[in-house]
């Protein structure tokens, strides 16, 4: 955000000062500031755009490109003009570059030189990484405090998501921090706990194994084995009263005699 201020900034005092100084003035900015990830294979698109005043016209753009770690500039594209190979097209007079099948070796920078009827001259840059898989994901954990943290190696773009038992972390287990790196556990700290890093490739996770929840378990079995004893006992007190009540119903009817009855 602070730089797409500062970036409008700096548009707007130039455009101030080409106006005083020649009535023209030519501005270009990326459509999107930050750093561009892409995926192995896909295409590369980049687009720039032009803030033309009236009376003004694009003459040449030029797209440069320079390797990560490399002091060696080459020229990707220009228009009106060449293109470096067949993977590469421009489009929008010149606006849109395109690199179809994007492999690691086009990471790095790219530099746009627009260039108008008067010969001014402006240039954007854009960096451009390869779009990476989450790798080597490990949990550590605070003991002192309870709390695991999950790491991933190099992964972009990487979410964080969290179980306990195989099952999702619930508040009662614990609270997970804003970015999902990590867990603060509020119950007690047992059983296995897993950290699932995931992006637009793939996923992968680590585990965390604290001590059995043999406690939880044991008191659950518990109460299971009570419940059944309590139900046996009541089952058989109610089987006893009914066979009392029946043995003193029958005992009733043969203390009274046939001929009671016709008298």
């Amino acid at each position: 955000m602070e730089l797409q201020i500062v970036h409008f900034i700096r548009t707007v005092l130039l455009i101030q000062i080409c106006l005083l100084w020649s009535g023209q003035c030519l501005s270009l900015h990326f459509t999107n500031q930050q750093p561009i990830y892409v995926i192995k294979g896909h295409s590369l698109i980049l687009q720039v755009q032009l803030d033309l005043q009236d009376g003004e016209r694009v003459a040449k753009v030029t797209w440069d490109y320079k390797a990560n770690n490399s002091a060696k500039i080459l020229t990707v594209a220009e228009f009106p003009g060449r293109v470096s190979n067949g993977r590469v097209t421009v489009d929008q007079q010149g606006s849109t570059l395109k690199i179809r099948d994007y492999h690691p070796a086009d990471s790095g920078i790219y530099t746009v030189t627009v260039t108008n009827q008067s010969g001014q001259r402006r240039s954007e840059q854009q960096v451009v990484q390869e779009y990476l898989a989450v790798n080597h994901v490990s949990v550590m954990v605070n003991v002192s405090h309870c709390t695991l943290h999950c790491m991933e190696a190099w992964g972009t773009e990487p979410t964080f998501t969290w179980l306990h038992e195989q099952a999702a972390v619930t508040e009662e287990v614990g609270r997970v921090s804003a970015d999902g790196t990590s867990l603060y556990i509020s119950s007690s700290c047992c059983g296995h706990f897993t950290c699932v890093v995931s992006n637009k490739l793939g996923h992968s996770s680590g585990t965390y194994t604290a001590e059995p929840c043999e406690r939880k378990n044991k008191a659950t079995t518990a109460v299971v084995v009570c419940s059944l004893l309590m139900l046996l006992l009541v089952t058989s007190l109610v089987f006893l009263l009914w066979r009392r009540h029946r043995y003193q119903s029958n005992r009733r009817e043969r203390l009274i005699e046939p001929y009671e009855d016709t008298l």
